[in-house]
C-alpha cells in the first residue's frame, strides 16, 4: 500500500535537513539557571557530542541517544529504515554498542493510513536486527506532518569511550561515508533524481556505522563523531571548538558522490545548507559556492568523522581495509590560530 503515497509530499523538510541550525539550537539551549553536576555524568550537552554517557559504576557506561525527523525518501520502509540507521549511529560514533530502542512516531492519521506507519516501523525493525537490538515499544502522536526516529541505548567500556572534544594537533582525518545526500534528496524531492543515483543515496544513508564500535578500541583515534545535519563543516567545526584546534581541509581529497556536479548546476541543494552556513561561515576561510554547498550539505545518516594520531595514520589505514573500508586522509587538525579561521580549505 506505501508505494501510493509519496512520503516526502507531506512534510515541508527532509531528514537531518530538518535540524534547527546551530545558531539556533545555541539559543535553546542557552539557561540561566546553575546546573547541579552530576559526577556520573561523563558526557552532556556541553560540548555538542553526540549522546550523553552516564558511568554505571562497573567500568562501562551507559550511552543514550535520540534521533527523528521527516521522509527523506518516498516509501515507508526505506523511511524507517534510514531513521533508525540515522539515531543508532550516535551510538557507534561514541564508540559503544548499541543495546535498545525505542521508537518515536508522529503520523498525520487524517492523510496517511496507519498501514504506511507500519511499513515504516517495520523497516526500523530490520535495521535494528541488523545493529543486533530489539525495537522494544515506544510511543506515537497525532501530528501534522510524518515524523520518526529512535531513542537508542548504548554500552560502552569506559577507556573506549571516544568523544568530539578529544583531538590533538596533528590528527588527521578520515570520512566513512561520501558526502552529497541532502544534494540528492532535494533533486528527488524536485523530481530530478536519476534512479542509479538514487540507489547510491539509499546505500549510503542504511549502511550501519557499526565500524565505530571497532574505533573505540583503537587508542590512536582521538577523536569520533558522526556527519549529520550540520555537513561536514559544522561537526568539524564542533570537533575543533571541543578541542581548541583548527583544522585544514584538502578539498579534493574529501569523498563526494560523483554526480553532484549535475545536481548543482540545476540549483539542487537543501535550505538546510544556507541555515548551516548562516551559523556558522564566519569561522570558515574563503571557499567556493560548490565547495560551500558540498562541505555544509547537511547529511542524513552520513559517515564517522575520525581523527588519528599522526604517527598511526598507516597502521590505521592498514587496519580498515582489513575492516572492508579504503579510507583516505582528506585534512589535518593544527594548532589553533587566534586569528585565523577555524576551518580553512585548500
Amino acid at each position: 500500500m506505501d508505494q501510493t503515497f509519496k512520503l516526502t509530499q507531506y512534510s515541508h523538510g527532509a531528514g537531518c535537513g530538518c535540524k534547527i541550525s546551530p545558531a539556533i539550537l545555541d539559543k535553546i539551549l542557552h539557561s540561566n539557571n546553575a546546573v547541579v553536576p552530576d559526577a556520573r555524568l561523563l558526557v552532556g550537552n556541553d560540548t555538542r557530542d553526540d549522546a550523553a554517557v552516564l558511568d554505571l559504576g562497573n567500568g562501562t557506561a551507559l550511552i543514550s541517544t535520540t534521533d527523528f525527523f521527516m521522509p527523506i525518501v518516498d516509501d515507508a520502509f526505506d523511511f524507517g529504515r534510514i531513521a533508525s540507521a540515522n539515531a543508532i549511529s550516535d551510538v557507534y560514533a561514541m564508540g559503544g554498542k548499541p543495546v535498545l530502542a525505542i521508537a518515536i512516531l508522529g503520523w498525520p492519521i487524517d492523510k496517511l493510513p496507519p498501514e504506511v506507519a507500519q511499513r515504516v516501523l517495520e523497516g526500523a525493525r530490520a535495521v535494528c536486527a541488523e545493529a543486533g537490538i530489539t525495537l522494544a515499544g515506544g510511543h506515537s502522536i497525532d501530528c501534522p506532518e510524518p515524523v520518526f526516529g529512535l531513542a537508542v541505548n548504548g554500552l560502552v567500556d569506559i577507556p573506549h569511550l571516544k568523544q568530539n572534544s578529544s583531538a590533538e594537533a596533528a590528527c588527521r582525518l578520515y570520512l566513512t561515508k561520501a558526502l552529497g545526500v541532502g544534494i540528492l534528496s532535494t533533486a528527488q524531492k524536485r523530481g530530478l533524481l536519476r534512479e542509479e543515483d538514487a540507489t547510491i543515496a539509499l546505500r549510503s544513508m542504511t549502511t550501519l556505522n557499526k565500524l565505530g564500535a571497532v574505533l573505540g578500541k583503537l587508542d590512536y583515534v582521538k577523536a569520533l563523531t558522526d556527519v549529520t545535519g550540520f555537513g561536514l563543516l559544522g561537526h568539524l567545526s564542533e570537533m575543533c571548538a571541543g578541542s581548541g584546534l583548527s583544522a585544514v581541509i584538502e578539498f579534493d581529497k574529501v569523498p563526494v558522490i560523483a554526480s553532484l556536479p549535475f545536481y548543482l548546476e540545476q540549483g539542487c541543494f537543501p535550505g538546510g545548507t544556507t541555515r548551516n552556513w548562516n551559523s556558522y561561515g564566519q569561522h570558515i576561510g574563503p571557499l567556493s559556492e560548490q565547495q560551500k554547498y558540498i562541505l555544509a550539505d547537511p547529511q542524513t545518516s552520513g559517515g564517522l568523522l575520525i581523527a588519528v594520531s599522526e604517527e598511526h595514520t598507516n597502521e590505521f589505514e592498514q587496519h580498515m581495509r582489513e575492516q572492508g573500508f579504503d579510507l583516505h586522509a582528506f585534512g589535518r587538525l593544527e594548532t589553533r590560530n587566534p586569528g585565523g579561521p577555524l576551518i580553512s580549505v585548500v
